[in-house]
């Protein structure tokens, strides 16, 4: 409209300043009030035409659209595939059924944001994949607060192409207030009015009485003591907060041991990773060095010790520096609960070998069920393409070797039956041993035996004493048998199980510069000794 006014004024513009100069000519002035006219015409029909598209463009759906939509939805899917094959033949463009639709691409900011998270989880310090992955900051009933990441949380800090939710990145939290100070003023005028409303009440069933009990149930209860108005209203919210105190993990999860509900702590997290990021054999090493009366059982304070050396043996470790700043500081010792889980309530218990490894087996167990769950299993199953990517998740390879490995599973099993979690997890236990897997598959190499379906079941038997279904080898196989001839590479899938098996936690935190500049300090400083102090 702006355009149509602005054109139209230009127009009378131009006619009055001809007019005025051009009174000695009016075939000329005729002439061009015709071609002003002209192109004022012009103007004014494209304006409305482009008007006209961009209010049928934007107008909302009519009556008659909704109703043929509702219409469609109750249809069932033979009769809908029939609808569409119909007006597919008139020429008419439909959209396909929900399951039918391809899952949406991320896009080129998605991708970017993905890759930048990649870098953060490799390459940055725990104080700040902790802080960025991190969704809850608490508020506890003294008015304390403290970040704490859920169980998916925990799993998306340490799974790559997972990406954070919008708007929750670094230092981006979801308040949960546990003090009650949004609640308090409320709840303060709610049952300063439940309590006159109680005294009016008990006063109009006393009038009965003698007027001086009368008087002096009056007084009693419409002058309101305020200490008894806040131990009401604290009463109330403690109640409620136990309510509405969600648990992020089931009773039966070894997060639910760490305390507040499944919520993990920096201190938490700290453990967990390591715990994660350690081999058995490791631990059973440490715990026979400190168990100095050789019973095979460690106090507390053994415990501890056992526990600071394997940090430090860690990628995590290594790089964590206490940060006061943000809060993230190291607890010496476990949580609470964790002491208690460990040690019993007095703290004077032993903790054997065994029963950490099976603290250590609950854990993966646990984890490896919310990135099952991650998938959103249909039936208790999840694709096999799904389980492909859970085993290329940690792989490192190049981003077109991996496109190819995924077109080739998407090509064996178009239409497939699915993985149910016990097949995922006997596969997985199989990958434990993936060392003495390695070995054995050797073996059978140097024997030349072919390193086909059968032979892995049976190395699946011998070694970790699960038993791998059919279905599973047909997707390994899928994914490892490079020129198609229903034998398994085995240098790549051993490399790549490694890494999987691991989540890629033992990888260094750093670039590797410093390291480097480390190595060339330490070769110059003996070069210079050896220079000036020559052996003879």
């Amino acid at each position: 409209m702006f355009r149509l006014n602005s054109l139209s004024a230009l127009a009378e513009l131009a006619v009055g300043s001809r007019w005025y100069h051009g009174g000695s000519q009016p075939t000329q002035i005729r002439r061009r009030l015709m071609m002003v006219a002209f192109l004022g015409a012009s103007a004014v029909t494209a304006s409305t035409g482009l008007l006209w598209k961009r209010a049928l463009a934007e107008s909302p759906p009519s009556a008659n659209n909704i109703k043929s939509e509702l219409g469609d939805k109750g249809k069932s899917k033979e009769e809908g595939e029939d609808c569409n094959a119909e007006k597919k033949a008139a020429g008419v463009c439909l959209e396909p059924y929900p399951e039918e639709k391809k899952k949406k691409r991320s896009g080129f900011r998605d991708r970017k944001v993905m890759e930048y998270e990649n870098r953060i989880r490799a390459y940055s310090t725990p104080d700040k994949i902790f802080r960025y992955f991190a969704t809850l900051k608490v508020i506890s009933e003294h008015g304390e607060s403290e970040v704490f990441m859920t169980p998916q949380d925990f799993v998306r800090s340490i799974t790559p192409n997972e990406k954070q939710p919008e708007h929750l990145g670094l230092d981006q939290y979801t308040i949960k207030r546990f003090d009650g100070k949004a609640e308090f003023s409320k709840k303060k005028k709610k049952i300063l009015h439940r309590v006159r409303e109680k005294s009016k009440s008990s006063i109009f069933k006393r009038r009965k009485k003698a007027q001086q009990e009368k008087d002096r149930a009056r007084d009693g209860f419409t002058k309101l003591n305020k200490k008894e108005v806040r131990r009401k209203i604290m009463k109330w919210l403690k109640k409620k907060i136990a309510q509405e105190r969600e648990k992020f993990a089931d009773e039966g999860s070894i997060f639910y041991t760490l305390g507040e509900c499944g919520l993990i702590s920096f201190s938490d997290y700290i453990f967990l990773t390591t715990v994660l990021s350690t081999p058995q054999r490791n631990f059973e090493i440490a715990f026979k060095m400190f168990d100095l009366n050789g019973d095979g059982e460690v106090d507390m304070e053994e415990f501890e010790q056992v526990q600071s050396i394997i940090r430090s043996q860690t990628s995590m470790g290594m790089r964590h520096r206490d940060r006061s700043t943000t809060g993230n500081t190291l607890k010496s010792g476990l949580c609470s609960a964790l002491t208690t889980y460990f040690f019993g309530a007095d703290l004077k218990g032993k903790l054997t070998i065994k029963n950490f490894l099976e603290f250590q087996r609950k854990l993966q167990h646990d984890v490896l069920k919310l990135e099952f769950e991650r998938h959103d299993p249909v039936d208790g199953r999840i694709t096999e393409r799904q389980f492909g990517g859970m085993l290329l998740a940690y792989s490192g390879v190049q981003s077109k070797k991996l496109t190819a490995m995924q077109k080739q599973l998407k090509k064996h099993f178009k239409e497939g039956k699915g993985l149910t979690f016990q097949e995922v997890e006997n596969f997985f236990t199989f990958l434990k041993n993936i060392n003495d897997v390695d070995t054995a598959l050797s073996f059978y190499h140097m024997a030349g035996a072919s390193l086909d379906k059968v032979t892995m079941q049976q190395v699946a038997r011998t070694v970790a004493k699960v038993e791998l279904s059919d279905h599973v080898c047909d997707v390994v196989f899928a994914l490892f048998d490079c020129d198609g001839n229903g034998e398994l590479s085995n240098k790549e899938f051993v490399s790549i199980m490694k890494q999987r098996l691991m989540r890629g936690l033992e990888k260094p935190k750093d670039m590797g510069f410093t390291r480097l500049m480390q190595a060339m300090w330490k070769c110059a400083q003996e070069t210079a000794w050896d220079f000036a102090l020559p052996k003879q």
